[in-house]
C-alpha cells in the first residue's frame, strides 16, 4: 500500500477551503433511502466512506449519478433490497445507518456489524434498544444484524448513553412510524441538526434536533429534498492544530465558527491567536504555546476526535498537559506511535499526561485509526527530518485531498509506494 512522506521544519501560511462534513454525509446518504422522490446532495466530501456508502447504495439497486465531485443524485425509487452486503459494510462504522433506514422504509433490514476504526468497545445496544422499542424484532446471525417488524409505532425511547449514532438511527426509524417518538438524553452534535434538518426538508415531523430531547411525529411519505451539507468541524479543527502547531498562518474558510467553540477556546487558552469572522476564521500560531489540560465529552465539550490532534501540539507546550478521554476506551493507540518520534506522554487508564517542550524526529509510524493519522501528519510536519506514514487507508477515508490541500499551505507531503 501507499504510504505518506512528511518532511519536517516547513511553516503552514494561507487559505484552505473546508469540505462537507463527514459524519453528516455519512448519515444523509442513507437517510435518502426513506423516500421513493429524488434526493440531491451537494457539499459532500470527496473521501473514501462516501464511496463506499455509494457502492452500497448501487448494489442494492439505487440509481446513484455524480453531477459534480461534490454533489451526488440519488432515486431509490427502485430500492427493492434490505439487504447490505458484508464486504462494504465492513469498510466503515457509519454502515450502521443503513439499519434504520431500512427499517424505517421497509420494516425489515438485514446489515452486518459495521467496521470502522478500531477505539474500543463501541457496541450498538442503544441502537438496538430504540428499534426494539419501536416494535421491530431483532435478531443477530453470523454477525448480521436482523430487523424485522409488521409495522413501526411511535415511542418513548431512553438513551442510557448519550450516542449519536444511536440518536440518529431512531430518528431514521421513527421519521416514517405511526404516532410520535421522543427520544430522552438524545447527542446534540450538529451533524444530528443536519440530518434532521434534511429530513424535515423532506417532510419529516422532528423538533428538538440539537437538544437532550428530540420528538418525532411520523409521516406516511417523505418527498424530494435538495440539501447542503454542513463543513466539517474535525477537517476545520484538524487545520487549526496543524496551524497552530506549524508555527503558521492560515485561514480557513466555509466554517460555522459556533461549531469549533471549545477548539477556539483551548487554542486561545494556549496563547494561540483565533481570529473569527461569519463563516471564517484565522489561526496564527506561537513559538511557545502554554500547556493546557483537555477533558473530552460529546458535544459541545471538546471532540474525542480531536484528542490525537491536540496531544501532538502539547507536545510543543510550556509545560507539562493532562488530557483524559472520556468517550472512547481505545483511543490512546496513537500514544506508542508518537513515543517513536520522541514525544513523552504517560498513559494511566483514561489519562495521558503529555510532556511539553519536546524535539519530535522523524520516524516510520502506523495510523492506528483516521484522526490519529492526521495527527502523525501534523507531527511530522513539526519533526526533524523525514516521517513515513503506512495505513494511510485510515486518512483518506475522512480527509478530502489532504495531502494537496497541505502542500498548497506549504507542507511537503507525498505519497510514496
Amino acid at each position: 500500500m501507499p504510504r505518506l512522506l512528511v518532511t519536517g521544519g516547513c511553516s503552514l501560511a494561507g487559505t484552505v477551503k473546508i469540505s462537507g462534513a463527514k459524519n453528516s454525509a455519512v448519515a444523509i446518504i442513507p437517510a435518502a433511502l426513506l423516500t421513493e422522490a429524488p434526493v440531491r446532495i451537494e457539499n459532500l466530501p470527496e473521501i473514501d466512506d462516501i464511496q463506499v456508502l455509494v457502492d452500497i447504495l448501487t448494489y442494492l439497486g439505487v440509481r446513484v449519478v455524480w453531477e459534480t465531485p461534490s454533489t451526488l443524485f440519488i432515486d431509490a425509487s427502485k430500492l427493492t433490497k434490505w439487504q447490505a452486503p458484508y464486504d462494504l459494510v465492513k469498510k466503515l462504522r457509519a454502515s450502521y445507518y443503513l439499519l434504520g433506514a431500512l427499517l424505517g422504509r421497509f420494516q425489515k433490514a438485514e446489515v452486518p456489524v459495521p467496521g470502522g476504526c478500531d477505539l474500543g468497545p463501541r457496541p450498538i445496544d442503544q441502537h438496538i434498544k430504540g428499534f426494539v422499542s419501536l416494535g421491530a424484532k431483532v435478531d443477530t446471525e453470523h454477525g448480521i444484524v436482523k430487523l424485522e417488524a409488521d409495522r413501526l409505532v411511535g415511542a418513548e425511547v431512553y438513551l442510557d448513553v448519550v450516542s449519536v449514532g444511536a440518536t440518529i438511527n431512531i430518528m431514521l426509524a421513527a421519521v416514517r412510524a405511526e404516532g410520535r417518538t421522543v427520544i430522552e438524553n438524545a447527542a446534540k452534535e450538529p451533524e444530528i441538526v443536519d440530518v434532521a434538518n434534511f429530513l424535515n426538508a423532506m417532510g419529516a415531523k422532528i423538533r428538538g434536533a440539537g437538544t437532550d430531547v428530540i420528538r418525532i411525529t411520523g409521516v406516511k411519505e417523505l418527498g424530494p429534498v435538495n440539501h447542503c451539507v454542513i463543513p466539517d468541524r474535525i477537517e476545520a479543527g484538524t487545520y487549526m492544530i496543524a496551524a497552530a502547531a506549524a508555527q503558521g498562518n492560515v485561514l480557513l474558510t466555509d466554517v460555522i465558527p459556533k461549531h469549533l467553540d471549545p477548539i477556539i477556546a483551548k487554542l486561545r487558552e494556549m496563547n494561540i491567536t483565533v481570529d473569527v469572522q461569519d463563516d471564517q476564521l484565522r489561526v496564527i500560531g506561537v513559538e511557545q504555546p502554554q500547556a493546557v489540560d483537555i477533558k473530552t465529552f460529546p458535544y459541545p465539550g471538546f471532540p474525542t476526535d480531536m484528542q490525537s490532534l491536540a496531544m501532538v501540539l502539547l507536545t510543543q507546550a510550556e509545560g507539562s498537559s493532562i488530557i483524559t478521554e472520556n468517550v472512547f476506551e481505545g483511543r490512546f493507540k496513537h500514544v506508542d506511535e508518537l513515543k517513536r518520534m520522541g514525544a513523552r506522554i504517560k498513559v494511566e487508564g483514561r489519562t495521558a499526561i503529555v510532556d511539553g517542550r519536546t524535539l519530535l524526529t522523524g520516524a516510520p509510524v502506523r495510523a492506528t485509526d483516521l484522526r490519529a493519522g492526521a495527527a502523525f501528519i501534523i507531527a511530522g510536519l513539526i519533526a526533524q527530518g523525514e516521517t513515513i506514514i503506512s495505513d494511510i487507508g485510515h486518512i483518506y477515508r475522512g480527509y478530502e485531498r489532504v495531502c494537496e490541500k497541505l502542500t498548497a499551505l506549504g507542507a511537503k507531503i507525498v505519497e510514496i509506494e
